[in-house]
């Protein structure tokens, strides 16, 4: 069975989404914690919670969103935007999160996301693997990096990495179908790894889609957003689930 996670990415404790990660694109859907709640009241188990403010200021900024959802009960969250220390990332467990997210500091500084992965647990421990033109973008997807994805996963394989949400940019909030190719050929070169599914989801089918390739989880935002997929299609998975 596939588990369908639900975004919610926040920019000034508003829930937003953008287009190809361009903060100039962005478009308001209203308080996060209404979201959290529709998800929850759903069947919802687990919400995916994108910092946008903290990407961009490498620290978290939106903590206080975070708290209000955890303090429903009623969600799992996994949370990224702005990790890039230690202290960033005790901070992101202690307002609630279940799982952290990190991206930059993974490509950035690997020995120090290797060693937070020893600390911390690969259970805790979720790489953003985000793709911009076959490259790992970074720094709230304004830079890319020189490591190309494949290469990226590769450095983490020793330490026991499990967990990966892979975005292809290109596809994110666009609408467009997500890139298939690549999940496949990341799942049949990493077996050992999960790989979350996100961008590009336009339609119900699209999930099924994904289920039938075998991927265990595909994170869906501005398809929902934009009433391309219902709450109601959304709940059949959750119910089943």
């Amino acid at each position: 069975m596939i588990e369908v996670i639900p975004a919610i990415d926040i920019i000034d404790g508003r829930c937003v989404r953008l287009s190809q990660g361009d903060y100039g694109r962005s478009k308001t859907y209203g308080d996060p914690l209404d979201m959290a709640k529709a998800f929850a009241d759903a069947g919802a188990s687990r919400v995916h919670l994108v910092d946008l403010d903290g990407a961009k200021a490498s620290s978290p900024a939106n903590l206080a969103v975070l708290e209000k959802i955890a303090s429903l009960g009623a969600l799992r969250s996994e949370w990224g935007g702005g990790i890039k220390s230690a202290q960033a990332l005790r901070s992101v467990f202690d307002a609630g999160a279940d799982w952290a997210i990190v991206g930059s500091i993974a490509a950035l500084e690997p020995d120090l996301f290797a060693q937070w992965l020893q600390a911390f647990g690969s259970e805790k421990l979720i790489l953003g693997a985000d793709v911009k033109n076959a490259r790992i973008a970074v720094k709230g997807w304004l830079e890319e990096s020189a490591l190309g994805i494949e290469d990226l996963l590769e450095k983490f394989r020793p330490c026991g990495l499990v967990q990966v949400i892979c975005t292809d940019i290109s596809k994110d909030g666009m609408l467009c179908g997500p890139s298939e190719e690549m999940y496949t050929q990341l799942k049949t070169r990493f077996p050992e790894m999960e790989f979350t599914v996100s961008g590009g989801i336009s339609k119900n089918a699209d999930i099924e889609r994904i289920k039938e390739l075998g991927l265990p989880r595909v994170i869906v935002g501005k398809a929902f957003y934009e009433g391309r997929i219902t709450l109601k299609e959304l709940a059949k998975w959750w119910q089943n689930a």
